[in-house]
């Protein structure tokens, strides 16, 4: 019996992700376009860029998915495509791309929440596990990326329940800032990463957000992100820098003054501070909820030493996909849209991008 396969579609941010899944669960292909050399220069994504490269990038990739996948359009059998959340620029060539494939092969089209795409990414197969076991629902995910931040309790395929999220910047977005503080670069997850690896990670004690008036489940990462800046305001002083921790005066690639060390430090104090969070509410969160799962996913997941905390600490079994899944990709969108398109939630083509899309 042939199994079902969809074609995956995501530009949601500068990542122009297409793929092939078969089953919603077998990667046929898995083509990404990245655009991080672009947008170095700038410390951060630029939206006009990103949406323009998507539209240079996104017909080669196709291409390249469906030459890999070895597969016909009359194989295809509906076309998923990330419409929210993201950049309104970059979904809407996504988007605008899947309309007119769904209505040139006359194929259904099915919106996928760019959220509910990381949490199947955990549902993929892989070279590393072809037959990767279903985990059993109820299972909790983390989801750590760029712009998110949050827990869910995922009862049942395609029914989620918010747990908590992040109340201000997400933890992918405090690990850019401050490396921007720090002058490590962008992306700030693994130049942080790579930094902290010479740090010491009690060297500065950055306090956990007390947060009074939010839900038990929520995350603050604003105020460690400033916590930081203003030791590195206080530590330029003692060096006798002039300047003294002003963010925007590093330009993009430009080092930090302080010496090499003390960055290091800095950037393994602050990372340590960032896992403690998400594992404590993580664990926490088990133990209320009694799951036996935890899928950890999005591109703050590729964090090695949030992957080590969270499996020494966490009670419930931890799964995560392989790296090159955690980050924005199609495999993921067409995962989702499988469970979506079995279900009989199809789009229309008048299909929009809503940029500030909620999954529950």
């Amino acid at each position: 019996m042939k199994e079902t396969i969809i074609l995956g579609i995501e530009t949601s941010c500068d990542e122009t992700g297409i793929a092939l899944v078969a089953g919603g669960r077998k990667i046929l292909s898995n083509k990404v376009a990245t655009q991080i050399a672009l947008h170095r220069r700038y410390g951060g994504v630029f939206p006009e860029v990103a949406s323009r490269q998507h539209v240079i990038s996104i017909l080669p990739v196709l291409r390249d998915a469906m030459e890999d996948a070895g597969v016909s359009w009359q194989e295809i059998d509906a076309v998923a495509v990330t419409y929210g959340p993201g950049l309104p620029g970059s979904l809407l060539v996504g988007v605008n791309m899947a309309k007119g494939i769904a209505w040139s092969s006359n194929l259904p089209l099915v919106g996928v929440n760019h959220l509910e795409g990381h949490i199947y990414s955990s549902w993929l197969e892989t070279p590393e596990a072809p037959e990767k076991p279903r985990h059993p629902f109820p299972f909790l995910a983390l989801l750590v990326s760029g712009g998110h931040t949050e827990l869910i309790l995922v009862e049942r395929h395609l029914r989620y329940k918010r747990l908590g999220g992040t109340i201000d910047d997400a933890a992918g977005e405090a690990f850019d800032k401050v490396a921007r503080v720090l002058g490590l670069g962008y992306p700030g997850g693994p130049a942080i990463q790579k930094a902290a690896e010479k740090g010491n990670p009690k060297a500065f004690h950055f306090p956990k957000a007390k947060l009074r008036m939010a839900g038990e489940f929520d995350f603050s990462f604003s105020g460690l992100k400033t916590a930081v800046l203003r030791q590195v305001q206080k530590l330029e002083a003692e060096y006798g820098i002039s300047n003294g921790g002003d963010a925007r005066r590093l330009k993009p690639g430009e080092g930090s003054p302080l010496p090499e060390q003390v960055v290091a430090d800095l950037a393994a104090s602050f990372q340590r501070a960032v896992v403690r969070a998400l594992v404590e509410k993580t664990q926490k969160a088990v133990e209320r909820t009694g799951v036996k799962y935890v899928c950890v996913c999005g591109g703050v997941s590729a964090n090695k030493a949030l992957r080590e905390a969270l499996h020494a600490a966490v009670t419930a079994e931890v799964i995560m996909p392989p790296l090159y899944l955690c980050t924005d990709n199609g495999a993921m969108i067409a995962s989702a849209g499988y469970q979506r398109f079995l279900a009989g939630q199809t789009s229309g083509l008048d299909l929009d991008v809503v940029p500030n899309l909620r999954l529950v």
